[in-house]
């Protein structure tokens, strides 16, 4: 069997998801189950979902609250907020244009900030200013509204863009390396503002979507633009793809370097400038490749950790338990 190497995402994102919304218990125990996963992880801080199961459970929030920002400012972003985002973008002549139009449209919508377009040397930034100093943006609310400029800039484009940096106005979180994931740029923290920087000529592309293409990427939401790979530009990514078919074997650093083509010293190098070293990339991967076929099969436990290549039981056990802070059978549900 050659198991897949998507991700997975923190269980703190899925309490993040219900922070600000009005939900009772038993129904938000009814939605957490309807999108598969278990209600026992919700105590488990170190717990993991599946990248499918997050955006499935935005997805059932935003229908339920008629909010497609979850309650994340003092105005809901109500239904069809991002349909007509996306639209009112469309006729933009390039991907700088459509900026300016991304920030006029939440201007209309939504008064805890604004989106400022500036330039700064060879780069143009879009960053997030809150209207009352009084009223920060939370480090939740950053990371989902910078998230979704990319990825509309990004599907506006039909590529993913790449950035110059990130910057969030919070304190460096302990979960630093997750964001390699996320944003195909380096991120920077306690900066003075929130903001995309990409490079001045990447915002001459010209816009590569449609109303026939739009319907197909808001079936998706959030996924496409939440979760986005950039495995040609980072290197984690390409450690990843090489180990997810190699599991089974033996697979030292060196072996990694000698297939990647480059020496060790450049790939540890290249690894630290993301955050993570070789061994974290190792052991996510096979944390996020159990997590789904836990999720996914009705494979035995013991056969799920040959997978992912422990050949002792307990052994397979015990790392499950590091990783998450759970066991695996506590991602079963009403298996096993």
């Amino acid at each position: 069997m050659a198991p897949i190497s998507s991700t997975t995402v923190s269980i703190v994102l899925v309490h993040q998801l219900f922070r600000r919304l009005d939900i009772a218990t038993e129904r938000k125990d009814a939605l957490i189950q309807k999108v598969g996963i278990p209600p026992a992880l919700l105590a488990e801080n170190a717990a993991r979902v599946t990248t499918e199961q997050f955006s499935d459970l935005y997805r059932l929030l935003a229908r339920e609250t008629d909010d497609e920002l979850l309650g994340m400012f003092s105005r809901p972003a109500r239904g069809g907020t991002l349909k007509y985002l996306c639209l009112s973008m469309l006729q933009s002549k390039n991907l700088r244009t459509a900026l300016y139009s991304f920030g006029r449209f939440f201007r209309l919508i939504l008064d805890d900030f604004t989106f400022v377009v500036s330039r700064q040397d060879n780069l143009v930034y879009i960053a997030l200013e809150p209207t009352s100093p009084d009223h920060p943006i939370s480090p939740f609310a950053q990371g989902m509204m910078l998230k979704l400029v990319h990825g509309v800039i990004s599907w506006l484009a039909a590529r993913k863009i790449p950035l110059a940096r990130v910057d969030f106005t919070y304190h460096r979180p302990a979960s630093v390396s997750e964001y390699v994931y996320l944003y195909p740029g380096p991120a920077y923290f306690e900066q003075p503002r929130a903001a995309l920087y990409f490079e001045s000529d990447q915002l001459e592309a010209p816009i590569r979507q449609d109303k026939g293409s739009l319907r197909a990427f808001l079936d998706r939401a959030p996924a496409d633009w939440l979760f986005v790979s950039f495995a040609e530009r980072i290197i984690s990514h390409r450690v990843r793809e090489y180990l997810a078919t190699r599991l089974l074997q033996p697979c030292s650093i060196d072996d990694v370097a000698h297939g990647l083509h480059i020496s060790v010293r450049t790939l540890s190098r290249r690894l630290r400038e993301e955050d993570t070293t070789f061994q974290a990339v190792k052991d996510e991967l096979r944390r996020d490749i159990a997590v789904q076929m836990l999720i996914k099969t009705d494979l035995p436990i013991s056969v799920i950790g040959t997978e992912v290549g422990f050949h002792d039981s307990t052994t397979f056990h015990r790392a499950f338990k590091t990783w998450t802070g759970g066991t695996p059978k506590s991602y079963r549900g009403h298996h096993e």
